[in-house]
């Protein structure tokens, strides 16, 4: 069974670091880069998996996981880079990267990217696999909903049997709420991220969540499923996990901010060598 409170105490540490570093136990550092629809991230840890630091960007550089402006990813990436660089005194070197799953015809592209903005890709998996990272569940499906994709992984003892992902996610969240109150996808993209008014937008969007997890209904019911574990940016609205375990009919979960999970997890599968 997974300790979320654990879990919640892990990821509060590493949303810390987007402020303030915390020391790493020796020099050899793991990076994870998730290059997301609404949020380019890097994730810092040391060798043990503890947070050291990390930053993320607002950008519009992916869309259904295919990097549609690498210009602007790469200037993203090489910024974030230095950032993080500056804040450690040390260069960072190798990362690992992730891909929703489904979208390995854009994995060089992305690759191509995170290597011109100066780092060197030593591993590549897909998202909720990553997330996966922090859960370490054996059974269940990992969930990861992004800003334009929700993508699953279905473990059965501590294997992977399914992968997949589809294109709805935050995005279309964002359009709904857009066309409801007659703004702009910028001001919806605020008032989405504004949890006081979660509970007055839950509604509204709930279609486009029930449609979410009637994709992952799809897929659970070929299987013995009994959890389903929910991380991503999108996951952050409130209630979200109330309208999935209703809609799939399986009891759903999610930390206390799911944002940075998949990101984190990407980092945890950045192995380091001895002689780095």
């Amino acid at each position: 069974m997974v300790d979320l409170e654990t879990i919640n105490a892990y990821m509060a540490r590493v949303t810390e670091t987007e402020t303030i570093v915390h020391k790493p136990c020796s020099n050899k550092l793991k990076v994870g880069v998730d290059l997301g629809t609404a949020y380019i991230v890097i994730v810092v840890l040391d060798e043990d998996n503890n947070p050291v630091a990390c930053e993320k960007q607002f950008a519009q550089v992916v869309k259904d996981g295919v990097l549609v402006d690498y210009g602007g990813a790469c200037r993203i990436l090489r910024e974030l880079k230095k950032k993080l660089e500056d804040r450690l005194g040390v260069e960072l070197t190798e990362a690992a990267i992730a891909m929703p799953a489904g979208t390995e015809s854009s994995t060089k592209t992305h690759k191509y990217c995170v290597e011109g903005a100066g780092f060197d890709v030593i591993n590549v998996l897909d998202e909720p696999t990553a997330a996966n990272a922090i859960y370490g569940i054996t059974d269940g499906v990992v969930v990861d909903i992004g800003g334009g994709t929700t993508g699953l992984a279905i473990f059965k003892d501590g294997k992977v049997v399914e992968v997949d992902d589809e294109p709805t996610g935050g995005t279309h969240l964002s359009l709904v709420l857009a066309g409801s109150y007659g703004i702009s996808f910028e001001d919806a993209e605020k008032i989405k991220t504004d949890y006081t008014r979660h509970r007055e937008i839950l509604p509204i969007v709930k279609p486009v969540i029930e449609k979410m997890a009637t994709i992952v209904k799809k897929y659970t019911s070929r299987y013995n499923i009994d959890t389903i574990y929910l991380c991503g940016g999108t996951c952050c609205l409130t209630g979200m996990e109330k309208v999935f375990e209703d809609t799939v009919g399986i009891k759903t979960i999610k930390p206390a901010d799911p944002f940075l999970v998949t990101p984190t997890g990407i980092a945890m599968n950045c192995l380091v060598e001895d002689d780095q």
